[in-house]
């Protein structure tokens, strides 16, 4: 809900009436799971033509776009807000009608425990759409974070940026180890 990144790749904007794609692509993309399945080590997984597989496609795509329909920046009533000025500062907030109240479809995979996100059947009130829009937001949030992608696609990343550019299979599957249990059963953290 980071105002700068919803503002920037075009969350803020996304309805339920008008849903924009562009986050929901990008969080996927280029921040977690990447565009292929992946071995532990990074190396990408083939099928039997030995091409790569795909983590997701389009459905998914439009799928995760419903879960974050809604928020905009808080321009009004925040501690931060000032008549006028888009509020950076902030989280965004809900607006409970641009919410989409469809089922939902995530990324499945096994050992996922959050790929489907049942239609709202008690939204009659901003309460409790807001009670749903959030715990959507957990589920994918969840379905996403615990992805067998993230481990090596992230700590690939991590290590092309910030030590070498090339890093052997070995070591990008140690760091993706750490980052899948930290040795004290933690997920993602590689202090």
């Amino acid at each position: 809900l980071d105002p700068t990144m919803g503002d920037y790749l075009s969350m803020a904007l996304s309805t339920k009436n008008n849903p924009n794609e562009n986050y929901a692509r990008e969080i996927m993309q280029l921040f977690t799971v990447g565009l292929f399945m992946l071995n532990q080590d990074g190396t990408l997984q083939l099928d039997a033509s030995n091409n790569p597989i795909p983590t997701y496609d389009q459905t998914t795509v439009n799928n995760m776009t419903k879960v974050l329909t809604g928020w905009t920046l808080c321009n009004n009533g925040c501690p931060n807000s000032v008549s006028g000025t888009p509020n950076f500062i902030d989280p965004m907030v809900l607006v409970t009608n641009n919410h989409d109240l469809t089922a939902k479809t995530l990324l499945n995979y096994p050992g996922s425990t959050t790929s489907t996100i049942a239609a709202c059947s008690n939204c009659t009130n901003s309460t409790n759409i807001a009670t749903y829009a959030n715990a959507s937001m957990d589920k994918a949030l969840d379905n996403i974070f615990y992805h067998p992608n993230v481990g090596p696609f992230v700590s690939r990343n991590l290590i092309q940026k910030l030590v070498t550019s090339d890093p052997t299979p070995a070591y990008v599957g140690r760091v993706a180890a750490v980052f899948n249990d930290n040795g004290f059963g933690v997920r993602g953290d590689l202090q």
